[in-house]
Parts: C-alpha cells; structure tokens; sequence
C-alpha cells in the first residue's frame, strides 16, 4: 500500500499546553490534540513526527512537523478545513506533499528561536501581547551581553547549558546571537544548529544577569571547561520564548 508523506507548517501559543510532546503525565499537549484531530479528519491513524519538542508554555510562530497517509489529499483544503476544526490557539500554516524519505526531525539543519523582555522597571506592561513576553525588573548592559553572547556563539559543549544531564551529545553549534533593544522590549534570537533541554532559555538567563553585573564574563568560560550548570544563569520563564524557524 502507497503512503504519501505530508510537510505541514504549525503555529501556537504554548500558553496552556503542558508543551510540546504528547505523554501519559501531560494534561493537554500540542501534538496530542493536533494528532487527534487529523486521525479524525484524515479517519485514520496518525504519528505526527515534529522538527522538536517545545517546553510547556513555549511558542511557535512556525513549526515543521510531518505524517504519512494512505492517500493523496487536496493540500490547500484540508489546511483551511483543519483551521476550523482546530482550537483558536493553534494554526496550520501550510501542507505539502514531501519526498517519501523526508523527516522533519533529522533533516533538520536549524532553527532560530527569540525570547523577548518587556522593561518592567520603566512601568510599562503590554496588555495584548503579555502571554508572549517576560518582564525584566531591572535594567540590563547591552554592551556587556553582546560581549557574553559572541563568547557564546560557535561550536561548544553545551552540556552545562542544559538541564539534561543525561544527554549523550551535547555538542552544539550557535551561529548567531543577536541582542536588540526597543523603547519597551529587549529582544534575543538565536540561529544554530540544534538546542538541548532548556538551552536557550539558559542562555538568555546567563546573558541577563551578565548584563545586570550578577555574573561575570569568566562564568561562560566555568560553564564550557566544568560543564556544571551553577556557574550558568538561572532559567528564563517560558511564555517569552517562541520558536521562530526551523531550516531545511
């Protein structure tokens, strides 16, 4: 029997999900109530394979996801169709048909992911966008972040970034970090290869307190030659991070 490998496009507020992968001990997960409405639309069963795993209360303005069905499908319809059937919070951006051997986990090359701060300390809090931004109480050097972030970037062992300790690789390459400030935002993305357990959102808790002088430049170096994530910054909340891209 054919089967036909389909490359959908998703985008979701994480805010009430339990993250993205669907397990036993998660209340409500992205991929549990997508995958239980395709298996209803499609009537048959389907394993939704995702590009990676977002933490509970993380976002996606674009994640690349794939199934397999036993037959061919009218793309453009059965994205508009699915919209309707699924909740306000999650949307399908696109389906295509792909190359059978297409997986959008291992054939992934990278992703960008962005964490955003509003200035809590200037008293000024965003009412319509406060699901996706975190506030930062005090102000933060960016001169002094953007000197931590180029240490940051390029091939290193991640493993004190982290909090997997058990992850057999932990070799990761970032390409890009950049550092923007607004007048009520200030803005992270990051573009590399692949990111372990809560890798970015470490980051961005390593450069904050860096900038805000809680840390020092030498702690990056601690991190890289120890591995041990207590010279490493705390844990940045979720709701300011949003997967931006994965690259094909």
């Amino acid at each position: 029997m054919n089967r036909y490998n389909y490359k959908m496009n998703l985008s979701y507020d994480g805010t009430r999900y339990s993250g993205w992968q669907k397990n036993k001990n998660a209340d409500v997960t992205i991929q549990g109530k997508i995958t239980d409405i395709l298996t209803k639309y499609f009537n048959e069963p389907i394993e939704l394979t995702a590009a990676g795993r977002t933490d509970k209360g993380v976002h996606a303005l674009c994640m690349t996801v794939n199934f397999f069905l036993s037959e061919r499908i009218d793309c453009q319809m059965a994205c508009r169709e699915l919209n309707g059937y699924l909740p306000a919070d999650i949307a399908v951006l696109s389906i295509e048909e792909a190359d059978p051997r297409f997986h959008s986990r291992y054939q992934a090359k990278g992703k960008t992911y962005r964490y955003i701060f509003f200035k809590e300390y200037d008293g000024i809090k965003p009412v319509f966008d406060r699901a996706f931004k975190s506030p930062l109480f005090e102000p933060a050097d960016i001169v002094r972040m953007k000197q931590a972030a180029a240490l940051l970037t390029g091939t290193h062992d991640f493993k004190g970034f982290s909090s997997d300790p058990t992850k057999k690789s932990t070799v990761r390459t970032i390409e890009q970090i950049t550092i923007t400030e607004t007048k009520d935002d200030l803005v992270f993305e990051f573009t590399g290869d692949g990111f372990l357990y809560n890798m970015v959102r470490i980051l961005v808790g390593t450069l904050i307190e860096i900038g805000q002088e809680k840390r020092t430049l030498l702690d990056i170096d601690k991190v890289f030659s120890t591995n041990d994530r207590t010279f490493a910054g705390g844990l940045a909340e979720a709701k300011g991070l949003t997967l931006v891209k994965v690259f094909y």
